[in-house]
């Protein structure tokens, strides 16, 4: 059975149990909670293991063989490129269309944790290399560690040659490991549902959020089907876009429903590998960075919420001034999610109310009951952009071996 139909069978199931057996107890309401904290931290289980000594070897062969720029500037550049053409997308969208407002709230500012752009550099370097394995949230230190060991070790073939093998062994090892887990996964996606199910019950029980929530869903369906089969097309001449997307369903039903993209990582690295047929030393590093830095879907998503935000407010227009300001800091903030997998673009839109100002330091509190499912189309896009970001990678450095679909997982 395909992996994305056992997947598609999790989510159903957990979408009937919602329907049919909802939470009755706030006991009841903490026990599903528990079991989708252990589901995503099953689902995460074997990331940096993974991850490092996949990272390591992908930089050793890459380095070798003199590919290593090549990628990481294409890698970058699309990473860059995504994230401020759905900001420019999320914004142009917003400020035509003109959302009904969000009735103010009462409920007074929250205490909210600082956001620090110091706190997120210095953990990309701990006090030890070995402390960088240890954080499964923020993977950028792990990725940053296992880059520089592995393109280190291309410096010296002899002196290396033992260490790139046992890593190249012991990804191989991992990577099967993983692959169980992501097996285990489609189970997991009945209780993962489940709780998005009764989510999205509650926000649009309101009915204040409607509006938003079908906005963002015309807009993931313009991106999924439109928006980057045509760039393959035409960017990449693929004759058949549409592969790359059905290789990405898994990990966009994992991302879209769980709303964390580490958790999508494990899937696009075997969707990449087995079902695209992306060589691994590009598959192993351009996935985890598009996973770590490639937040242009909550750029997309931060940029209408702010704008709502404002609108709801006062009914004055916008500033061009102001109109810059919010498509620049969103696409800024979108690279400081790489600590937060989950929840990051909630965050994000707190972060641009406490720095806007002007009596709107509590403007998130608008969308707090909604934050779930803005995370969510975050998230979806996210695992789209990675999909698709990284077979434009692949097919641009040349390490792709087309695969029949029929021989996709």
């Amino acid at each position: 059975m395909k992996l994305w139909l056992k997947y598609l069978i999790g989510i159903g199931v957990g979408l009937v149990l919602a329907l049919i057996l909802p939470p009755s107890s706030v006991q009841s309401q903490a026990t599903l909670d528990f079991i989708v904290d252990l589901v995503i931290r099953v689902g995460r289980y074997t990331l940096v293991p993974v991850l490092f000594f996949s990272v390591a070897v992908s930089a050793f062969k890459l380095r070798d063989e003199k590919q290593l720029y090549k990628t990481t500037a294409w890698t970058l550049g699309v990473i860059v490129a995504s994230s401020l053409g759905l900001m420019l997308l999320g914004l142009i969208a917003a400020l035509i269309i003109k959302l009904p407002r969000i009735p103010i709230t009462t409920e007074k500012i929250s205490e909210v944790v600082p956001f620090t752009w110091r706190a997120l550099v210095t953990r990309i370097f701990p006090h030890s290399g070995f402390e960088a394995l240890v954080d499964g949230v923020y993977l950028f230190p792990c990725f940053v560690f296992a880059f520089l060991a592995g393109a280190g070790s291309a410096s010296d073939l002899n002196a290396s040659k033992s260490a790139v093998s046992l890593f190249d062994s012991l990804s191989k090892v991992f990577y099967i490991v993983m692959s169980f887990f992501t097996e285990i996964l489609a189970v997991g996606m009945i209780a993962v549902m489940f709780r998005w199910t009764l989510d999205f019950i509650a926000t649009v029980k309101t009915g204040v959020f409607n509006s938003l929530i079908l906005m963002l869903f015309v807009l993931l369906l313009l991106i999924a089907f439109v928006i980057y089969p045509v760039i393959l097309r035409f960017f990449c001449h693929e004759l058949h876009p549409y592969k790359v997307l059905y290789a990405g369903v898994c990990p966009f039903i994992t991302a879209f429903f769980s709303g964390d993209t580490n958790l999508a990582l494990a899937l696009h690295l075997r969707h990449g590998k087995e079902s695209l047929g992306i060589k691994r030393r590009v598959n192993a590093f351009a996935f985890p960075l598009f996973s770590i830095l490639g937040r242009g879907g909550a750029a997309l998503v931060q940029t209408i919420s702010f704008v709502l935000i404002l609108r709801s407010y006062s009914s004055l227009g916008i500033p061009v001034t102001d109109v810059f300001w919010i498509g620049g800091i969103s696409f800024l903030l979108s690279f400081a999610l790489a600590g937060i997998p989950c929840g990051g673009p909630f965050i994000a839109v707190t972060a641009m109310c406490l720095i806007y100002g002007r009596n709107f330091d509590s403007g998130y509190l608008l969308l707090k009951n909604a934050a779930p499912l803005i995370c969510a189309f975050a998230a979806g896009i996210d695992a789209l952009t990675a999909i698709f970001g990284s077979y434009i990678v692949a097919v641009k450095t040349k390490t792709v071996h087309h695969q029949e679909l029929r021989k996709y997982i």
